[in-house]
């Protein structure tokens, strides 16, 4: 008896410390899951600003080309392409800035009935050893406050190094974060050069002659902020630093947390994101101090499960849109690049429809973010009902979603994209303050004697989808661009 207790005292003592032993193990697994899917958590929302940012900045350069070859630029010209930039980007306010000679400055007063002024801690270089103006022409803003017409910028502190910089560059230049002109708020600003159309730019010096004036964007800090966090699940804390100095988040720079750069034009940020719910110890101190086998077994069984069904939450978030369920904007270009390369591998032939529901930010502005989401989730399931079990259906980010149809030709492409039309103009909202929605359809052929490339598909697709909004909105519109010669 004597020896059956101390071989069960030996056995307990020993299952003790495996348990012991166990439980840090799976501790300091745990923690290294955790660091690893809080720094593909930093990562995601540096992506997903940086692109919401660069969607803009590219925006912003298209309005500088039109700005260029506009032979005389009227408000008019200017409030029709800023209505484009504020609705289908992230900017919050945008602005022509037009350079003006001082010895022009007399005339360009008296056609645009304001004055030149100078912001206040202006005095960047005397007033006459200056020989141009850099003066707020045309602005607007997604918020309602009066804008700075003639403010000029050569002498703004924060801005003009940021002018002088784009136009000695020829290339978009960001300001730090600053508060912006056009609104009530802290931002960065993005600088894009505008030239004489024609005029040589090759130097330095022929670019400060051929300089017109300048296309400018703001983006609202909150904003990037946001748009950071809407790539991560959960509660997370952000800071976004410049120069080592919270800009966004403010305080002390977080302890613990991933860091992921942004660049926005000619600038870079450090994004970092925070977990609150960091592992603890407790579970391992308690399975240590179980001190039976049954509990220490018991307790890594629950610590292996839990650690496993976190690392499927994690995975299942890296590829499914959180509030429809369906595929998101990474496992989407993961299936199209393998349905690009199965087409080329059989010589198949397949189509990418990119859809836009029409006038939906009116439906968030008026009614809310709650009623838009729903809005949405009953799109996607109206869009789901029309799929089949190969087709590939991803929400890609606010109003728009992306189908893949395998071995389709152009003909099938077009009848589903008309079904998934009238399926969305013929559904009635259960929320009878949300008006019908319709869509726009864009659709892209790819395989056999279309380019098969995964950029040149998808700007394809987008292309026509914006064609089919042009058109009038609750269209299809079939791209016939990059066809392959050599098919």
């Amino acid at each position: 008896m004597r020896l059956r207790f101390w071989l069960g005292l030996i056995a307990v003592f020993a299952i003790a410390a495996g348990s012991v032993v166990a439980a840090l193990a799976v501790d300091a697994e745990h923690r290294d899951d955790f660091e690893r899917a809080q720094e593909e958590a930093a990562t995601r929302s540096a992506r997903q600003a940086e692109a919401v940012a660069e969607l803009s900045v590219g925006q912003l350069a298209s309005a500088a080309a039109f700005f260029q070859t506009a032979d005389d630029l009227t408000r008019h010209d200017f409030e029709v392409l800023a209505d484009s930039l504020l609705s289908e980007g992230a900017l919050s306010g945008t602005s022509f800035v037009a350079r003006v000679p001082r010895r022009q400055r007399a005339a360009y007063e008296a056609r645009h009935g304001f004055p030149i002024v100078e912001p206040q801690g202006g005095q960047l270089r005397r007033a006459g050893a200056r020989p141009e103006h850099f003066s707020v022409t045309y602005a607007t803003s997604e918020l309602p406050v009066a804008p700075a017409f003639g403010l000029d910028l050569g002498v703004d502190p924060d801005r003009a190094p940021i002018l002088r910089r784009a136009r000695d560059s020829g290339e978009a230049a960001a300001t730090p974060i600053v508060p912006l002109l056009t609104n009530s708020g802290r931002g960065l600003i993005v600088y894009q050069p505008v030239y004489r159309d024609g005029a040589p730019t090759t130097t330095v010096a022929e670019r400060r002659a051929a300089l017109l004036g300048f296309a400018s964007g703001g983006f609202l800090a909150p904003d990037l902020a946001a748009a950071a966090t809407s790539a991560v699940e959960g509660d997370v804390e952000l800071q976004l630093l410049e120069n080592g100095d919270p800009v966004i988040g403010g305080g002390q720079p977080l302890e613990d947390g991933a860091a992921a750069p942004i660049q926005v034009a000619d600038r870079a940020w450090l994004l970092v994101v925070r977990d609150p719910d960091r592992p603890t110890v407790g579970l391992a101190v308690l399975i240590a101090m179980g001190g039976i086998s049954l509990a220490a077994l018991l307790g890594a069984l629950v610590l292996i499960w839990s650690r496993n069904e976190r690392m499927q939450e994690l995975r299942r978030q890296a590829s499914q849109d959180s509030l429809t369920g369906l595929k998101n904007r990474r496992r989407f270009e993961e299936d199209l690049r393998v349905e690009l390369a199965r087409s080329r591998r059989e010589n198949g032939e397949g189509a990418l429809l990119m859809l836009d529901l029409d006038n939906f930010k009116q439906v968030n502005d008026t009614l809310g973010h709650p009623i838009g989401d729903r809005a949405i989730e009953e799109i996607a399931g109206v869009l789901r009902s029309r799929m089949r079990e190969t087709d590939v259906l991803a929400r890609l980010g606010g109003d728009e979603f992306a189908v893949v149809l395998p071995r389709c030709d152009a003909a099938e492409a077009q009848s589903v994209a008309e079904a998934i039309l009238t399926a969305i103009r013929e559904h009635v909202p259960p929320a009878h303050e949300v008006p019908p929605i319709t869509a726009s359809v864009g659709i892209a052929m790819f395989g056999r004697s279309h380019d098969a490339d995964f950029e040149s598909v998808q700007s394809r697709a987008d292309t026509a989808m914006y064609e089919a909004k042009d058109a009038g909105r609750d269209a299809v519109r079939v791209s016939d661009r990059h066809v392959r010669t050599d098919a």
